[in-house]
């Protein structure tokens, strides 16, 4: 259900740019519209194609351009491209909030009237909670039903431990993060400030480290104990089901700003850099460096061992098994066919290396037959 607040609690246009501090390098100007000014009152925000009256919405390319010319919206942030200068006779009813990112201007917007839907949170430590006694609690932090907090542990100010968490013993929290029902920390996780941990989440759990132990029986494996923890940067976010195991000897590492969609698995002593994004699905074996700023699309693969140089961009799918030593684009996936083309295509790459050998042998035969 979208957010629509009751009219006495709708910030007017003006007021509710004015309300989120990083509106102001944003918006350039805002333009009253034939119908609707920076004076009316927004009570939610929707898309271009359904948003009501009391609505504000956003565009940002011109193959909108459609929705943008029908929308019921009282509001709508548009880039400067787009925009419909004061004055003219042919303005829309909507105001006109001018914004070189619209998108950007829109999360901001997304975010405030989410805040104003969330019911007021209670600080403190519910009585079905178990604290040990070493653990150190913030006075501002809530602890809800049935979580369970290890000893020495450190919950920053204005954490919120959802039901039902599991957090082990010499772990931190930092300030502002919240932790959703069901995530478990084992222990030696550290998290920085403002994080954002979804359901489902395990940090810390062993690494794949095995080594063969033909003393037990043939083929058998024996356990490396995980020595190392979990260390994550400020204002990483991680979706739900996601798992990121502890280091075998030095930590795993998340830097800040990181970025993690839902069922991606983080190996053990993999560092993953600074405000890098991956989609859902993604697989990074362990020791597997990749740089800050990376873009990782859904369900790509990381063979362990390797490093993925800063500013690099994979596509969904994509298997990557030796390092990238520099900043661009890389796609491995071949497009779907119909299943019978798909078997001929196929038979032909297995085939490949006997076809550059042969090719070879033609091509040194080329000079003989000139």
């Amino acid at each position: 259900m979208p957010v629509i607040l009751r009219p006495e609690h709708a910030p007017s246009l003006r007021a509710l740019i004015g309300q989120i501090p990083e509106s102001k390098a944003l918006v350039s100007e805002v333009v009253s519209g034939a119908v609707h000014s920076d004076q009316t009152l927004v009570q939610g925000i929707g898309p271009l194609a359904s948003a009501c009256a009391v609505e504000m919405s956003f565009i940002v390319s011109a193959k909108f351009d459609q929705a943008l010319a029908q929308t019921q919206a009282c509001a709508v942030i548009v880039p400067p491209t787009l925009a419909i200068e004061q004055g003219r006779d042919d303005l829309p009813p909507y105001a006109q909030v001018i914004c070189d990112q619209p998108y950007l201007l829109y999360a901001l917007l997304a975010r405030w009237f989410d805040e104003k839907r969330q019911p007021p949170r209670i600080t403190g430590v519910h009585a079905s909670a178990f604290v040990d006694d070493t653990a150190q609690i913030a006075a501002s932090a809530t602890v809800g039903a049935h979580a369970v907090i290890g000893a020495r542990t450190v919950i920053e100010e204005d954490v919120y431990i959802h039901p039902n968490v599991v957090i082990g013993s010499d772990c931190h929290i930092g300030r502002g993060t919240v932790v959703y029902p069901n995530a478990t920390f084992y222990d030696h996780v550290r998290i920085g400030m403002r994080g954002i941990i979804h359901a489902g989440v395990v940090l810390g759990a062993d690494g794949f480290g095995f080594a063969p132990n033909p003393m037990l029986a043939k083929g058998a494996w024996g356990k490396i104990a995980q020595l190392g923890g979990v260390v994550i940067g400020d204002d990483v976010e991680i979706g739900a089901n996601t798992t990121v195991d502890r280091g075998a000897l030095e930590n795993t590492e998340i830097g800040d700003g990181v970025k993690l969609d839902n069922q991606i698995m983080i190996g053990h002593n993999c560092k993953i850099g600074d405000h890098t994004a991956m989609a859902a699905c993604v697989g990074v074996a362990g020791s597997t460096t990749i740089g800050a700023r990376c873009i990782i699309g859904g369900a790509a693969m990381f063979s362990g061992h390797i490093t993925i140089a800063d500013d690099v961009q994979i596509s969904g799918g994509t298997a990557i098994t030796s390092d990238i030593t520099s900043a661009g684009r890389l796609t491995g996936v071949l497009p779907a066919a119909p299943h019978a083309q798909w078997q001929r295509n196929a038979a032909v790459m297995g085939q490949l290396g006997e076809l550059r050998k042969r090719l070879r042998q033609l091509e040194r035969k080329l000079p003989e037959i000139s």
